[in-house]
């Protein structure tokens, strides 16, 4: 039997603040400066998503910790300008907490930037919970920060909901337990996420009402 849906767990970034830009631009910043003319805007597609370290530790191990520093003053410094909700974002988030849902953020980053983030959307007390990447030991796909949320939002696995525009979020929400929806405005696309087998596939983030729905009957 099919448990009905009360705790939506979100990505934030590419999920509900389209970051992209600002990502990849901080990126094209940092890898410009060490090496130039190598990274093109293709090549930095697969940093979308995993966390600095993993994505810098791929690039040159030695310089890690020096290219996240410059990573992380260019990007709030440039943060404001370049961010901006996905449609109907703060609009749906509204309704689905007037509908009794309980939500939470679950991010790769460090929470002081995801506060950040959701300071552009009009969200006000809509997210009980916000776990970044300085919460947990392990981040997506590792299940740690999604079972996290849940024991903060004292809510059950069965009722549970991953939403993501990431492998990550699918990933991590397959690894807790939970079911999974992927965003078709990732980045990556609808087709790479469907190789994920996400439960559900949204094409607009409102679409989370008629799953809500489903799950009921």
């Amino acid at each position: 039997m099919v448990k009905p849906i009360n705790t939506l767990l979100f990505d934030f970034d590419g999920t509900l603040l389209d970051t992209n830009e600002l990502i990849i631009q901080t990126f094209q910043h940092v890898l410009g400066n060490h090496y130039p003319g190598k990274y093109e805007r293709v090549d930095i597609l697969k940093f979308l998503g995993p966390t600095l370290h993993e994505s810098f530790n791929s690039v040159n191990p030695e310089k890690t910790e020096i290219m996240i520093q410059e990573y992380r003053a260019w990007n709030i410094m440039m943060h404001d300008e370049l961010a901006k909700e996905f449609d109907g974002v703060s609009e749906t988030l509204n309704l689905l907490k007037a509908a009794g849902m309980k939500m939470a953020i679950v991010s790769t980053k460090k929470k002081d930037m995801v506060l950040k983030g959701i300071e552009l959307l009009d969200v006000d007390g809509i997210f009980d919970v916000v776990i970044g990447m300085d919460d947990v030991a392990k981040t997506k796909p590792d299940p740690e920060p999604i079972l996290l949320a849940l024991e903060k939002l004292e809510a059950e696995k069965e009722n549970a909901l991953m939403i993501g525009d990431n492998y990550h979020d699918i990933e991590g929400g397959q690894n807790a337990g939970v079911r999974t929806a992927g965003v078709s405005w990732s980045i990556k696309g609808e087709e790479f996420l469907q190789n994920y087998h996400p439960d559900f596939m949204l094409h607009h983030i409102s679409d989370l009402f008629e799953i809500i729905k489903q799950a009921e009957n």
